[in-house]
């Protein structure tokens, strides 16, 4: 019982230092992943808070996640962007790790975007490519790991939710968006994998995840993408091709991060185009905001 007033109350701080450092409330929330944080560059009136600074914030470790909250506009629209996230290798809980999720649904969004770095599984991807999340597979999940494990605030769902979470109208509009733009960058639809990492996966493993579905993998996404299914948010996920996954017989080199990293800044400019675009082409109208959680109004 102890533990889940203590939950509530880091809630309630956490709320209430956010709101003394802005005016506005956000209507989407988006998670950058490695190589994509030049996208809270591009906000407009920015206001930067450290994750430091943030009461209940994890500290990002990972080359590529800046640690910092960044609230402003883009697309005309309020958005809250997370210039880099947390993850299960640097020794953070799951909870831990989706833990600003739930803030960002408390301080009203509408919609998650989240996107991530990822290895592409199907053979057809390559290097520079984007797929956009249309479901996914949690290995850790499925081995007994799950962000939603523990004492349960009610004020943002149900202990027990669906996670489907991959909104379909917000697929169609991301991909009607790109084609207005006329890029040349590849555009596949698949299924995402999270794994906890950190090293990359081995030949057997890749065979494995192809066999199940998969068709990119990476070190994220999946535990805020289940509180997202918790505090009933709409989820629009992307994922870039870093690099290409090396299973049995595969004839590629091996991965590695710095190849990643350089990956992301060769499209970031093309990505950032497309999401801005996305962004303002939102209708929120469409989306309840105190849908899947009593909405912090006292706050």
């Amino acid at each position: 019982m102890n533990k889940k007033v203590e939950t509530k109350d880091l809630v309630t701080s956490t709320i209430a230092f956010l709101q003394s450092k802005i005016n506005t409330s956000p209507d989407v929330g988006i998670i950058c992943g490695s190589g994509l944080g030049g996208l809270a560059e591009t906000l407009q009136q920015p206001i930067t808070i450290d994750y430091s600074d943030i009461p209940g914030f994890a500290q990002s470790t990972v080359k590529g996640h800046s640690g910092k909250l960044v609230f402003g506009f883009l697309g005309n629209k309020n958005v809250i962007c997370m210039k880099g996230r947390f993850h299960y290798y640097e020794g953070i809980s799951p909870s831990k790790i989706a833990y600003p999720v739930k803030i960002m649904c408390a301080l009203g969004i509408k919609i998650l975007i989240v996107t991530n770095a990822a290895g592409g599984l199907n053979r057809e991807y390559r290097v520079g490519d984007l797929m956009i999340i249309k479901d996914h597979i949690s290995i850790p999940g499925l081995s007994g790991i799950n962000s939603l494990i523990g004492p349960v605030d009610t004020r943002f769902g149900s202990r027990f939710p669906a996670c489907n979470q991959y909104d379909r109208k917000l697929q169609q509009l991301f991909k009607d968006c790109v084609k207005e733009k006329e890029s040349q960058i590849s555009i596949h639809e698949g299924v995402y994998c999270g794994l906890s990492g950190p090293n990359y996966e081995t030949p057997a493993e890749i065979r494995f995840l192809r066999v199940i579905g998969g068709d990119s993998v990476g070190m994220s996404t999946v535990f805020e993408v289940q509180m997202a299914a918790q505090c009933g948010l709409p989820v629009f996920g992307l994922s870039l091709i870093t690099n290409r996954c090396k299973g049995p017989g595969d004839n590629w080199q091996d991965p590695n991060h710095e190849e990643v990293l350089v990956a992301g800044r060769a499209v970031q400019n093309d990505v950032q185009k497309f999401v801005s675009h996305f962004v303002a082409k939102l209708n929120l109208s469409q989306y309840d905001r105190t849908r899947g959680y009593k909405h912090f109004s006292k706050y």
